[in-house]
């Protein structure tokens, strides 16, 4: 086993403390999120042996296309997960836009397909498909991108959705890039099933997590593939459980009660299954967030999306994701406040002692003993 573990990109901008909105609802970091911040957090990202980062899609966040661009230059191995959505451009240009990152990259591109769920944002792009349509868009626009990238002949596609006449790439992407995708409706299930490479889900207790893993593998074999799986989840990591709860619990204290009846309004407006399985977790309710052993949902108070985080000592920790491993899950993507100082504290913490385990080994550097490190040693006590 070989686990891949990537972080994310506060294009929003960065706090110290939980920051509000997100999936259709506007948020603001205190820390801004300038290009000198985030190439700070991708030089962290890297030297802790994260593979890739995450860059968000939506109005309420910077663009990921032109974010990652200006950030190649300043990296060397660290991968750049771009997401976007397939309904505001068109296949071929997604294609050309792929071809073209893959190279001046030398092969650093990750795409993480969102179809979108939540319609007030889709309508603000000028989107105006119901659910059920957007995933035939999706489907339609992935079989285009796709044959762009392998064909050597033309391309001409008439969907439901998308009509394209004798597309072809005068130079395809090389690598092709794995394609990320995550939903938990019906209609996302067949989409993820014959087009993804990886199919992510949200930080969830383990049974539920291993459901929705069986129902998209048993869809894949009715497609005749073979997929691998990844997680989308925070982490708060100390060397001692008392000092990972502490933080959790200034956290909370921290928000501002009018920012979750805020969120919490906005996102119950989505329509999103996945998101409607984030807010059934806590319900809005801030005393029942423990939702699993060191599964704590308050991060969803007032953050969309993935709204769950991994809390307690770099042990547990490390136990927790060993778990969600041998479900299946071969990609972790995690994030944590403030997004610089994290990386650091898993990195140090948690990713010495999975490199002990064998499911981990950093790609840039030599094997590093978990013993060695002062946040490993100290999490052993």
């Amino acid at each position: 086993m070989s686990l891949a573990f990537h972080w994310f990109l506060p294009t929003y901008g960065d706090s110290r403390n939980l920051v509000a909105g997100g999936h259709g609802t506007s948020m603001h970091g205190d820390r801004p999120a300038t290009l000198r911040y985030l190439h700070q957090i991708c030089a962290a990202a890297e030297d802790n042996g994260f593979e890739a980062v995450l860059t968000p899609t939506g109005l309420w966040c910077e663009d990921a296309w032109l974010t990652t661009a200006m950030l190649i230059e300043r990296t060397e191995t660290l991968k750049f997960l771009v997401a976007f959505r397939p309904g505001l451009l068109s296949p071929t240009l997604a294609a050309q836009m792929a071809g073209t990152f893959q190279r001046h990259s030398q092969g650093r591109l990750l795409l993480n397909v969102v179809t979108g769920g939540e319609p007030h944002e889709q309508q603000a792009y000028g989107d105006y498909l119901d659910k059920q349509a957007r995933y035939t868009r999706t489907a339609e626009f992935l079989d285009v991108v796709r044959r762009l990238w392998t064909s050597k002949e033309p391309v001409s596609f008439a969907g439901e959705h998308i009509r394209v006449d004798g597309a072809q790439l005068n130079n395809p992407p090389d690598p092709i890039p794995a394609v990320f995708f995550g939903g938990s409706s019906g209609s996302a299930g067949p989409v993820a099933a014959k087009y993804s490479d990886v199919y992510l889900t949200w930080g969830e207790p383990l049974t539920a997590v291993a459901e929705k893993l069986d129902w998209i593998r048993g869809l894949a074999v009715e497609a005749g593939r073979t997929l691998q799986f990844g997680l989308r989840i925070h982490v708060i990591s100390r060397p001692t459980a008392e000092q990972a709860w502490a933080e959790a619990d200034r956290l909370l204290e921290a928000i501002d009660p009018a920012d979750i009846e805020r969120v919490q309004a906005s996102l119950a407006r989505s329509e999103s299954e996945g998101q409607r399985r984030m807010l059934k977790l806590h319900g809005g309710n801030s005393n029942r967030l423990l939702i699993a052993p060191n599964l704590w949902a308050g991060v969803g108070l007032v953050r969309g999306g993935a709204g769950t985080a991994l809390v307690g000592s770099h042990e547990e920790v490390a136990q927790r994701l060993t778990e969600y491993a041998d479900l299946g899950i071969d990609h972790f993507i995690l994030s944590g406040y403030p997004h610089l100082e994290e990386a650091y504290w898993f990195g140090e913490g948690v990713l010495p002692l999975l490199e002990r385990r064998g499911v981990w080994k950093h790609p840039n550097r030599k094997s590093q003993p978990a013993s060695s490190t002062p946040f490993a040693a100290a999490s052993a006590q």
